[in-house]
């Protein structure tokens, strides 16, 4: 089985370009089906998810808990079980596939520097900027298969679709979140558990998709509390380019060097982060910025390398609306 990890160096684009041949005819079927791209994406949304439908259900949470039988669960409590940094056979099949098709059929080309700095496991990655459905994909190819990912994401969001939330229970990966759901506590024993278990937590800072193709937007403090809470070690990834999607677009993911709490934002005397307490908050949103510029000084470097000329050909535009 193959990894996640790209084979090429990390200085380098990959690409696998796929070249087929059509006949006449299937030309003019394929330029038919593009006259009416809302139709197929519709089509394609109702099966798989995504589209505005689904967004426009996750921007109302609350509303969305309601409408359920039964409260929405986060965290553990929704998994069942502890989070395994070991990749199970499904899901390693799934991770291919979806290789396959955004690096061979699509030729996306991911440029991963940093990576042979990292951590073996056991740590919390911070990860700027979400511009794209295709955010958490590029995080999986720039790390190892095993140990892990687990992202801390929107439950409203990935599960848009009950057939997702069965898969996902069983394959591993995420653990959901609920805007104004029970808490924080429940998501500080799911990070504690995966740092545990030497797994990875992932988690945007932003918190949203949104904002500039170039700079971090608003972030949210979040992750800050986790790594607070945990005083596990601390890896921020600079990810750009992916603000647009079109065949053979580059996007680029650095991992900066493992940092943490003490090193962002000075020692602590054990009673100036007492949890709940607005000293907390405050060096949670210190932290918070402490990680965005590092990020942000990162992605003002690299960005401009995932950026085409205007007259570059860009095929495949709907790669941007495909999960979205």
């Amino acid at each position: 089985m193959h990894a996640a990890g790209p084979a090429q160096g990390p200085h380098r684009w990959e690409a696998v370009p796929c070249h087929t041949i059509r006949s006449e005819g299937q030309i003019s079927s394929r330029a038919a089906e593009l006259q009416h791209p809302g139709l197929v994406m519709g089509w394609w949304h109702r099966l798989v998810g995504g589209g505005e439908a689904s967004n426009a259900r996750a921007r109302r949470p609350a509303a969305l808990a309601a409408s359920l039988a039964d409260a929405p669960r986060e965290g553990l409590d929704w998994l069942g079980r502890r989070p395994s940094a070991e990749a199970p056979r499904l899901y390693r099949v799934l991770l291919r596939l979806g290789e396959v098709f955004l690096y061979r059929v699509c030729a996306i080309r991911i440029r991963v520097e940093g990576r042979e700095a990292s951590p073996r496991g056991g740590y919390i990655l911070v990860v700027a900027l979400h511009r794209s459905w295709i955010d958490p994909r590029v995080v999986l190819r720039a790390l190892p298969v095993e140990p892990r990912v687990w992202f801390m994401g929107s439950g409203p969001t990935a599960f848009d679709r009950p057939w997702k939330e069965r898969l996902l229970r069983r394959t591993g990966g995420i653990l959901p979140v609920w805007r104004g759901g029970v808490g924080i506590d429940v998501h500080v024993e799911a990070a504690r558990a995966v740092v545990e278990e030497g797994a990875v937590l992932a988690l945007f800072i932003e918190g949203r998709i949104a904002g500039p193709p170039d700079r971090p937007a608003r972030a949210r403090d979040g992750a800050a509390l986790l790594a607070l809470r945990t005083d596990a070690p601390i890896v921020l990834m600079a990810l750009c380019g992916s603000e647009v999607l079109y065949r053979g677009k580059r996007i680029s993911a650095r991992l900066l060097p493992p940092t943490s709490v003490s090193e962002l934002i000075g020692p602590r005397d054990g009673t100036d982060a007492v949890p709940g307490t607005r000293a907390e908050l405050r060096l949670a949103h210190a932290l918070t910025t402490a990680m965005t510029e590092r990020i942000a000084a990162a992605v003002t470097l690299d960005h401009p390398g995932t950026v085409d000329p205007p007259d570059h050909p860009r095929r495949w535009p709907w790669l941007s609306r495909l999960m979205r």
